[in-house]
């Protein structure tokens, strides 16, 4: 992400009222990304790290391991950090050519159309609960094994019963404990993840093009 100004005027305001808190450095920027992409401070409470996810996360990045989302508004909004760093493919359950389902919405099918060609893929899922819950199925059924999985569906309905799932495995995972979320917050995850990883395993010469 290019810094201006502003941005950093934002995240110091930001500093200033989360003041203490228990993440590690890592943990605490993907959390301030969140926030300021949201202005939302009750983020802070919500968003939960399984144990060795960013590390994962960043891993798999640098590995420049395919990333799979539910949705083109987390494609748009990741694509610029990606393309300007590790240059991972990204691909979108909404355009994955599947045939019709009737159980299943288009999305869900589209991701598990995916991650059965990208078993070990990163998976994000911003905004259908039914693409998540197709994935958390995949796993439970070991079929898949995902490096990472950032789940931040909004949802009324079982998405706090496939979140619980996704947690019971020992896939990595970014998610958020709340019916709250959004692809913004995905992508704000992601975003954040990325510019860890190129930090930590970056090199001009690795640069996207």
């Amino acid at each position: 992400m290019e810094w201006h100004v502003t941005d950093a005027q934002s995240l110091a305001i930001i500093d200033n009222e989360i003041e203490n808190h228990v993440f590690s450095p890592a943990e605490y920027e993907i959390v301030r990304r969140v926030i300021y992409s949201t202005a939302d401070f009750e983020y802070k409470s919500l968003i939960r790290f399984s144990e060795r996810a960013l590390q994962a996360g960043a891993a798999a990045l640098a590995a420049r391991t395919t990333i799979v989302v539910d949705v083109p508004m987390v494609q748009v909004g990741i694509a610029s950090e990606i393309q300007n760093t590790f240059a991972n493919p990204v691909y979108c359950s909404m355009e994955a050519l599947t045939r019709p389902q009737k159980e299943k919405t288009r999305t869900a099918w589209g991701i598990e159309t995916l991650a059965k060609r990208y078993p070990e893929g990163i998976f994000v899922i911003g905004q259908a609960q039914t693409a998540l819950t197709a994935l958390v199925d995949l796993i439970e059924a070991e079929e898949i094994r995902p490096a990472l999985i950032i789940a931040t569906p909004v949802g009324f309905v079982n998405v706090d019963e496939a979140k619980g799932r996704l947690q019971d495995s020992l896939v990595p995972h970014i998610t958020i404990e709340s019916r709250k979320g959004n692809a913004v917050v995905a992508a704000a995850i992601v975003d954040g993840l990325v510019d860890l990883a190129w930090q930590a395993y970056g090199q001009d010469g690795n640069r996207g093009s």
